[in-house]
């Protein structure tokens, strides 16, 4: 009897499992719906984190009236049990607040205007959603990518032809990189000594600003990225935007750092930019390289779920054979383009610093 009953435990514990993941959608279309609200401003009020009732809430995002309590309140309470929000009740259990937890927080828009909402904003652009359906057809067909299918074109080229997609991504990928940066720079000590740093894909050049600013014996910082990048990049003391292609030739310096940059190729393009970085670097020099570095064996921790989950994004959205790749993956490839030394330095929980040397 004992064994009926704990097999038909873990029957139902199946089938609540698979309607989970069935309806999983409501949590990242809720997350973009609080973030389009500005709901973590109206809660986080300069540090007041105050808890609020969606009622009260409503009258800050929307403070010409209108707006539907109840509906807000089930979507706040959804994402309450994915850990964004804390509920609070009062005394008798007839009102229920809302404040932000740690989580929560990462959605509050900081001194420099930034926050995680744009990443989220930009990941669930009604573009990029139509590619989702089409998921299998990387399967299928790996030539062509699920958002070629959907849109006609490679997401690069499409975001480049409209300004208010490029300049979200921008906005995203600020977002997300200056707290890495920070944490970067708060337990990584590779900049020492360089002089000339070369910054491959750096887009705006938010992250040279701040190493520059961290270590002044950096007297001059290149940001390199495309040329219709690179053009509306703000001039910044002390870097020099250069436009370039890196699959043709990177500038030369002491040490050259890019992030989320070898995730979005495929191995043999890869291999072509660390050559491109082996030529630009001398006797010595190193390219430190920030990604994703998922694991050999898979598990259900937030960690790896987060890192598989963006490979997939990558799968659907960019490469189909672009990837984030393991430890040994990297040091394959480093070693392939000429590399002879190959170290990972595991400081952020997402991002991994991977330095090859020459």
């Amino acid at each position: 009897m004992e064994d009926v009953n704990r097999t038909k435990e873990a029957s139902n514990e199946a089938r609540i499992a698979i309607l989970e993941l069935a309806n999983m959608i409501s949590v990242p279309m809720s997350l973009n719906a609080v973030v389009r609200l500005n709901v973590a401003d109206a809660i986080w009020q300069s540090g007041s984190n105050t808890p609020l009732s969606a009622s009260q809430i409503l009258e800050r995002v929307l403070p010409a009236g209108g707006g539907d309590a109840e509906n807000l309140q089930r979507i706040l309470r959804m994402l309450t049990s994915y850990g964004v929000f804390s509920e609070h009740f009062n005394a008798d259990g007839s009102e229920r607040k809302f404040s932000l937890t740690e989580v929560g927080q990462t959605l509050v828009t900081n001194q420099d205007g930034l926050s995680y909402g744009a990443y989220v904003l930009q990941h669930h652009q009604d573009v990029l959603m139509g590619a989702w359906p089409l998921v299998h057809e990387a399967v299928v067909d790996p030539t062509v990518e699920p958002f070629v299918k959907a849109n006609g074109e490679p997401a690069y080229q499409y975001y480049g032809k409209r300004p208010e997609m490029n300049g979200l991504m921008q906005k995203a990928m600020s977002g997300v990189s200056v707290p890495f940066i920070k944490a970067v720079l708060d337990g990584y000590d590779g900049f020492q000594g360089v002089t000339r740093l070369v910054d491959v894909g750096g887009s705006a050049g938010d992250c040279l600003r701040m190493i520059i600013d961290k270590y002044p014996n950096v007297r001059e910082g290149i940001n390199f990225d495309l040329p219709e990048v690179v053009a509306k990049a703000p001039a910044i003391a002390g870097v020099t935007h250069v436009g370039g292609d890196m699959f043709k030739s990177i500038p030369s310096g002491d040490v050259i750092f890019m992030k989320w940059i070898l995730s979005t190729w495929t191995d043999s393009e890869c291999k072509l930019i660390l050559e491109n970085c082996f030529k630009a670097l001398p006797a010595g020099g190193k390219l430190i390289a920030c990604e994703p570095v998922v694991p050999k064996k898979s598990d259900d921790s937030h960690r790896t779920r987060a890192l598989l989950e963006n490979d997939i994004f990558v799968m659907t959205i960019y490469r189909t054979k672009g990837k984030n790749r393991t430890e040994e993956e990297f040091q394959q490839l480093g070693h392939s383009a000429g590399f002879s030394h190959f170290r990972p330095i595991y400081i952020d929980y997402f991002y991994t610093v991977l330095e090859f040397q020459k």
